[in-house]
């Protein structure tokens, strides 16, 4: 076991003290007023942690502080993970983001596309054109997530069971089995919309590797980074050091709720959001990110498929407010692209909170987030464990506070 540690004074790395002073309050405030349990927040400049913090409790019940050890569920924050995993076996000449998505899983052969009525009555046509490797990775694939009740389609995957992205009990391959069933909310790359589609991306990389995704990821990067702790169930040495989960209640304070099944190999292995990790674990990973597929003399991708990743691929430069789904048409997508599996700021002059051009990263459902700004030479990562049942209003702070903090 290996903790994240602070390397560098602030002030040495261009950080403001005073400013950071704020940050720390602010959040601080978030855990005293009993919105957050508690939480660790890291920033780095030129590959050195200059800053970190940990307040509250991982376990308010048991009394047990946030440590700089603590295991975090990341949940979606697994997408670049997996991200990063198809990309080395397309780097291998194994895989192709032209590929359809059928060579590899022939469920998708003849994709379905919503035409028309709601659930018995739902009427679909068949797609114009495949679902490619690509559109999984840019989430623009017409799958769909069903806990959004936003499309008859959204009803369609609650009907199969479907609301938490698998029912209980089933694994990777029959789930991807039951996403094929059911009909695309659009033709594939058309428009943008979140959705189990790196699930399905996961289940590629299983049947190109012929390995298990938590085996390949084991493999081909948590070992080659040293994200010693970095995985998809929780060993009996570590659990005392997992965060409990939380949920938002309707008056906004915080309650238990259950968490993922981490004790023990889970029978479901979620490319889109299975991953527990520490913050060193994460820090690692960013810093792999911000040199551009290398760390500590480990290279597993070039830098210019790393730039790819990082760069919008959404047709036409366009951002996800104007190119997502209704669902996404929210003021914190606007001036923000997509990569291969992480947001990309492509208009800091419009983003609701100040960034860089460039800026990458991506959030998990428990108030988890990290990003990478390239032209600051700045990795940033927020730990804490709280499901939200209403709007997020702590990442725009966070945000602001971090960018007035940069100052050289």
């Amino acid at each position: 076991m290996e903790r994240l540690r602070r390397e560098i004074e602030p002030r040495e790395a261009g950080l403001d003290p005073k400013t950071l002073g704020r940050l720390d309050e602010y959040l601080a405030h978030q855990v005293d007023d009993g919105r957050l349990p508690g939480y660790l927040l890291s920033l780095a400049r030129h590959g050195r942690a200059a800053h970190l913090t940990t307040y509250g409790m991982r376990d308010r019940k048991a009394q047990l502080p946030v440590e700089t050890d603590t295991l975090w569920r990341i949940y979606s924050m697994t997408k670049p993970v997996t991200s990063v995993a198809a990309l080395i076996l397309v780097e291998e000449g194994r895989l192709s983001l032209t590929d359809p998505v059928s060579r590899y899983l022939p469920e998708f052969a003849e994709p379905r596309l919503y035409e028309s009525g709601e659930g018995a009555d739902t009427r679909t046509r068949p797609a114009g054109q495949p679902i490619l490797v690509r559109h999984l990775m840019t989430h623009t694939s017409g799958l769909t997530f069903g806990f959004y009740y936003n499309h008859p389609v959204d009803a369609l995957y609650r009907d199969a069971g479907l609301e938490n992205s698998v029912r209980p009990g089933a694994d990777l391959p029959r789930t991807c089995r039951e996403y094929a069933s059911l009909p695309l909310q659009f033709e594939p790359g058309s428009q943008w919309n979140y959705s189990v589609s790196t699930n399905v991306l996961g289940r590629i990389i299983e049947v190109v590797s012929g390995q298990a995704l938590d085996e390949f990821f084991a493999e081909r990067i948590f070992g080659p980074l040293g994200m010693t702790d970095a995985g998809f169930q929780v060993s009996a040495e570590q659990a005392g050091r997992l965060a409990e989960l939380y949920g938002e209640q309707e008056d906004g304070s915080i309650a238990p709720v259950p968490g993922l099944p981490l004790h023990g190999r889970p029978r479901f292995l979620s490319g889109s959001g299975g991953m527990v990790a520490t913050a060193r674990d994460f820090h690692r990973f960013t810093e792999f990110l911000r040199r551009r597929g290398e760390l500590d003399g480990v290279r597993l991708l070039t830098p210019e498929t790393v730039d790819t990743m990082t760069t919008n691929q959404l047709p036409g430069g366009a951002d996800i407010y104007s190119y997502g789904s209704p669902f996404h048409r929210q003021p914190g997508n606007v001036g923000v692209g997509f990569g291969l599996g992480v947001s990309v700021v492509i208009d800091p002059d419009v983003t609701e909170s100040p960034s860089s051009l460039g800026t990458f990263g991506w959030s998990g459902a428990a108030t988890t987030t990290f990003w990478v700004d390239p032209r600051r030479d700045l990795t940033v990562q927020f730990m804490t464990q709280v499901r939200r049942r209403t709007p997020n209003t702590i990442y725009p702070e966070l945000k602001r506070l971090v960018h007035e903090a940069v100052v050289a």
